[in-house]
């Protein structure tokens, strides 16, 4: 059974980038896919700001990342750049986390302007920690994601056919 770990960097809930995780949990949960979600922020945060590469806090998350096929990372964008609580847990995982999977960014942010954020500022920690099969990004602009009652993510038509198409694309390669 393919087992994708889905990581949220948003240090806000409910956030769109959380939306958007759920929305493919349930897509891909439809094709048999088994998943975790790790929202950075319910981490402590102590481990995270101190650098505690030990904390037993982080087990369980470095385990699920070694036995997952595949891993979606999703965040906001802020300031040009993934957050900062995005990038402490990165920098709290094992050198090579990442060798082996094939990796799915999902980035939203308020403007277009920051769509290549994610090219210049995570995928260079992404290939540091082993990546070699990065798909490209999925970015939705805030207007593209809504909330049907603060609970149900709704996507534009368009951010919701990518994101379709990239998941397809992710379970392809996984299945190579």
């Amino acid at each position: 059974m393919t087992k994708i770990l889905l990581i949220n960097g948003s240090p806000s809930a409910p956030s769109r980038s959380q939306g958007i995780l759920e929305y493919a949990i349930a897509l891909l949960t439809e094709q048999g896919v088994k998943t975790d979600l790790i929202s950075v922020r319910d981490l402590p945060a102590e481990d995270l700001v101190f650098g505690k590469y030990n904390s037993p806090n982080l087990e369980q998350p470095k385990a699920l990342l070694a036995d997952a096929d595949a891993v979606i990372i999703s965040t906001p964008i802020y300031k040009a750049s993934y957050t900062g609580l995005l990038k402490t847990f990165l920098d709290l995982l094992p050198q090579k986390a990442l060798s082996g999977k094939v990796i799915l960014p999902i980035a939203t942010g308020g403007s277009i302007a920051h769509l290549l954020a994610i090219d210049f500022t995570l995928k260079p920690v992404l290939s540091e920690l082993g990546a070699r099969h990065i798909l490209g990004v999925v970015y939705a602009v805030d207007k593209q994601v809504t909330w049907s009652d603060r609970q149900t993510v709704i996507l534009e038509e368009e951010i919701d056919l990518r994101l379709k198409e990239s998941l397809e694309e992710l379970l392809n390669a996984v299945k190579r």
